[in-house]
């Protein structure tokens, strides 16, 4: 397998999960302010010209959750992922679209009004809204967390994968409040494990 990266970007999502589950991998860096996802090479594997990108033999798949979904499919042995059909499943899919529909769009809207667009080009109205928006959506999370280890309960999975990372990135730029005990123990178990520190370490 080999995975198109570059850092910070949502690739580390699939790295970590790789790392995590100990399988061979070929990681092939980008150099995105170089322009290296636009060219035409990368873009017949995704013609989003983003990363990442997973090539596994003729398949080459794009977007971190579909890559992270598969990979714990993959290797089911590595119990990344419940079985088909349980409840437990259903909750799984639940945690992975509720990251990316709800929790990443807010993160990445902040983060744009507030810091990575030009301050003319800045919207302080739309980055306050998604605040608000995103305190409503973290304050699930934390409940669903108060009690429990994981999003599943003391199992490790995919889902945590992608919404950990997440949760993460809005600590990160301080929209975690010291409030949300639950969340901020689940993350220091996070970052904590092996395969998050190798998949963070550059």
């Amino acid at each position: 397998m080999k995975l198109y990266y570059a850092h910070p970007s949502r690739a580390v999502r699939p790295r970590w999960l790789l790392e995590e589950i100990g399988a061979p991998y070929d990681l092939v860096r980008l150099d995105l302010s170089a322009g290296e996802q636009k060219r035409p090479e990368y873009l017949a594997l995704n013609p989003n010209g983003t990363v990442p990108t997973l090539v596994d033999g003729d398949l080459a798949l794009f977007e971190s959750a579909a890559i992270c979904q598969y990979l714990a499919d993959k290797f089911p042995e590595r119990g990344l992922a419940p079985p088909v059909g349980t409840p437990a499943r259903g909750l799984y899919y639940q945690w992975v679209q509720y990251a990316m529909s709800n929790l990443d769009p807010q993160v990445i809207t902040i983060f744009h009004h507030t810091i990575f667009l030009p301050e003319v080009e800045r919207i302080p109205a739309i980055a306050e809204h998604s605040r608000q928006q995103l305190a409503t959506s973290l304050a699930v999370v934390e409940r669903a967390l108060t009690g429990r280890a994981y999003l599943l309960g003391d199992d490790f999975t995919a889902a945590d994968v992608v919404l950990g990372s997440t949760v993460d990135w809005a600590r990160q730029l301080g929209f975690v409040g010291r409030d949300a005990a639950a969340t901020l123990r689940y993350l220091e178990r996070l970052t904590a494990r092996p395969a998050f520190q190798r998949a963070a370490a550059d």
